[in-house]
């Protein structure tokens, strides 16, 4: 009688290679990857003229802070989300030197003179939430937006979209977006 050998019973992966190859590929052509968020700002241009650190006048400056408690305030009040809009809309279209052809303010005495000098400074605590500091950013944007949105119709009866480049140009110079962002650093006590 013979004794039959057995062999193990082998599988050819072979294929089985190629069709991970053809999964992977499949994933990768299908899936989508988040694009990562950010704040669309263009920095500012290089100073080009000898003069850079000019003082500003104190009425020319309106200061935002948040702190780590999360509170908004504008020149030492606390404030809400929803005033920063007004309160820097009214800042900048203030017109407190009666230079300003175009501007709508009360010409306060402690306002910005013109909107071409006014300085919006930004400041806060290395605890404020990222959250808190987009949405003041968002609500200054906002301001600016609605006041050059006014000058647009005013001078050339169109809305911002419907501008060419340069009636864009002369509108962002009517209200120029001068925003100073300074994080506050805090004190370590020992």
């Amino acid at each position: 009688m013979k004794k039959f050998r057995r062999h193990s019973e082998t599988v050819n992966a072979g294929s089985m290679a190629d069709i991970a190859f053809l999964l992977l590929i499949f994933f990768l052509v299908s899936t989508t990857i988040s694009a990562e968020k950010g704040i669309l700002r263009k920095l500012p241009s290089i100073c080009e003229t000898g003069n850079c650190t000019e003082d500003i006048h104190e009425r020319n400056l309106l200061r935002i802070s948040m702190n780590e408690k999360q509170q908004i305030m504008i020149e030492d009040q606390l404030v809400k989300l929803k005033d920063v809009k007004t309160v820097v809309e009214k800042f900048l279209d203030n017109n407190g030197n009666n230079r300003c052809d175009y501007c709508d303010g009360e010409q306060f005495k402690n306002s910005s003179d013109h909107p071409k000098e006014a300085v919006i400074s930004l400041s806060h605590d290395a605890l404020t939430s990222y959250d808190l500091f987009v949405s003041v950013q968002d609500e200054i944007t906002k301001a600016y937006y609605d006041l050059r949105e006014r000058y647009a119709k005013h001078i050339f009866n169109k809305t911002p979209d419907q501008l060419s480049k340069e009636e864009l140009g002369i509108v962002q110079k009517a209200y120029p977006f001068k925003v100073s962002e300074v994080m506050v650093k805090r004190l370590i006590e020992e």
